[in-house]
């Protein structure tokens, strides 16, 4: 894919702001401009920005509800009451529940977890789960990253004598359930100040209201951070305000001292002995997390994550990384199959959306299915799959589209969805799915903004080789955790040359390492551009061309710096 390069050069009073305060900050102007377009434009920002402070969290009590929450475990906890700690099947939610369960075990016992079978039960509170509640004993239910439409559902729990603590950051709808606390920054009527957390960041903010109620050091809470800064990266929430100082933290737990089943992931990926970063959590822990419930049931990743001997939790590792292996199979197979469906449907081409579906795809990967499509085609996608005489499938957008709006513009056709901004989970009569998909296309194709349908790479500046030293590289790395909100700065350099080097690589000849000169220094610097062996033949051919990049830090020599490259183009484009 190519993309449209969006940059717009700092006026003269802006490269004055950030000379003077990468003056005061002792960094490059460069940098210094980067902290500017993010907003930060004080030294006292600056400082904050760089080394986010615990301290600066924000006070649980703010949050709509946390008062009932915290009485109400208060409550259970002194009459011993079980307590079951139930959450989504994803990484936000088995991470959430991992938390909270770890948390609490410490200091009661009566308590235990429960994830749904996406299979058998389908997302969200189901009946089975309440049924195995009250068969069981619970009086207290705890739910995480899920509840916030669940009506029947929890007034059906409330017959039983089973009450609900919600924990969820999906969009609301006007009625909530009958639960006796919900937690949910979302809520139209909560003033609590940070909108963005993710379920287990909920979860984290409950538990911390309950240590401070019960004069429990906070220290106790900071072991659990990894789990934060796990879903915070998988659930691509912003990395921004209280989001920033959760991830941060969360990040030193995972590289100094992890979980025993986080630590059990990062051995098993070959991770170990390396800084890990938000990518590695996106790339390779968070899908062998999601693993589990998308081909079997999510139990056993919390099993895993709540696990006390490394030995068990490593042999436990090891399944889930199988269970990955069998994921990324039918999520091929199941690309190919959508890639010849688009192909085939001519008329797709024209619109501005894509919506399909196939009574033979396995549930648990059309999420990831609809977030391929949407990669490659650049167009809001829904991917659906049967489930006796009911469609059940995913929703995903493109940057600055709201797909939760499209897809609850359609309402009067579903039987159940709830999500956010990019990404929604939606279920229908397979019968109403043609009309599903008129509707859904004519919305999008009356919202959706023409700067929408096309791959944007928005540039943070340009600059030359002798630019890229290890110092502004090691300044760099002091704007992690990257991720939505503070994305990984791109840089672009204009007029480079292949050095004569250059090279196709991979196991089918996809990749392209690189070794370039500029018009302006003598200096080599090395590059990969993954998928992006098309280029390869311009590249070789001594003319000149322009790459955007991210600057990293090269795996295979240490201390040495990489492009990893974005786009190339021409110079003549530009």
């Amino acid at each position: 894919m190519h993309f449209k390069w969006n940059y717009t050069p700092p006026a003269a009073e802006q490269e004055n702001a950030a000379k003077d305060l990468g003056e005061k900050l002792g960094i490059n102007p460069i940098l210094a401009s980067l902290l500017i377009r993010r907003g930060i434009t004080t030294e006292s920002a600056a400082k904050r920005f760089f080394r986010p402070q615990l301290a600066d969290l924000i006070n649980p009590f703010l949050m709509k509800d946390m008062d009932a929450a915290v009485d109400r475990l208060n409550d259970a906890m002194g009459h011993k009451e079980r307590i079951l700690v139930y959450g989504d099947y994803d990484v936000d939610g088995c991470t959430a529940v991992a938390l909270v369960y770890k948390f609490l075990r410490q200091f009661y016992s009566n308590i235990d977890y429960y994830i749904p079978d996406r299979y058998d039960e389908g997302y969200g509170v189901s009946k089975k789960g309440i049924d195995f509640a009250k068969e069981t004993g619970v009086k207290l239910i705890i739910i995480l990253d899920c509840g916030i439409k669940a009506i029947e559902e929890i007034t059906y729990a409330k017959e039983q004598g089973i009450d609900f603590i919600i924990c969820d950051h999906h969009v609301p709808d006007e009625v909530m359930p009958p639960a006796v606390a919900i937690l949910n920054p979302k809520r139209p009527d909560d003033s609590y100040p940070f909108k963005e957390l993710c379920g287990c960041g909920v979860g984290f903010k409950f538990m911390q209201a309950f240590a401070k109620n019960n004069n429990i050091p906070f220290s106790r809470l900071v072991p659990l951070l990894d789990f934060c800064a796990v879903s915070i990266a998988a659930d691509l929430v912003p990395v921004t305000d209280e989001n920033r100082i959760l991830a941060f933290h969360g990040l030193k737990q995972l590289n100094q001292n992890p979980n025993l089943g986080l630590k059990a992931i990062i051995d098993i990926c070959g991770l170990n002995g390396r800084e890990l970063s938000m990518s590695d959590i996106i790339f390779k822990i968070g899908p062998r997390i999601n693993a589990s419930g998308r081909m079997e049931n999510g139990k056993k990743s919390v099993d895993l994550l709540v696990e006390r001997e490394y030995a068990i939790a490593l042999k436990e590792a090891k399944h889930i990384d199988e269970y990955n292996e069998q994921r990324k199979d039918v999520d091929r197979q199941m690309t190919e199959e959508a890639n010849q469906i688009v192909a085939r449907l001519e008329s797709q081409k024209h619109h501005s959306s894509i919506v399909l579906y196939d009574e033979h795809w396995k549930k648990g990967v059309i999420g990831i299915v609809a977030s391929r499509l949407t990669e490659i085609y650049f167009r809001p996608t829904v991917v659906l799959t049967r489930d006796d005489n009911l469609a059940t499938g995913s929703a995903r957008s493109v940057a600055g589209f709201d797909v939760y709006s499209a897809i609850k513009s359609c309402r009067d056709l579903l039987l159940n969805f709830g999500g956010h901004t990019y990404a929604v989970g939606l279920t229908m009569k397979w019968a109403d799915v043609k009309e599903f998909r008129k509707r859904f296309q004519a919305y999008v194709e009356e919202h959706i903004q023409p700067e929408q349908r096309e791959a944007i790479l928005d540039i943070d500046a340009v600059v030359d080789f002798k630019d890229i030293t290890k110092k502004l590289h090691s300044d760099l790395k002091r704007f992690a955790p990257f991720g939505p909100g503070n994305p990984k700065p791109i840089f672009c350099t204009l007029d480079v040359y292949d050095f004569g080097t250059s090279k196709v690589v991979g196991r089918e000849q996809e990749h392209i390492k690189l070794e370039l000169v500029d018009s302006k220094s003598n200096n080599v610097m090395n590059g990969i551009a993954f998928g992006q062996s098309a280029s390869a033949r311009y590249i070789k051919s001594k003319r000149s061309f322009d790459i955007a990049y991210t600057i990293e830090d090269n795996v295979f020599k240490r201390g040495a710096i990489q492009l990893q490259i974005e786009d190339i183009r021409p110079t003549e484009e530009s």
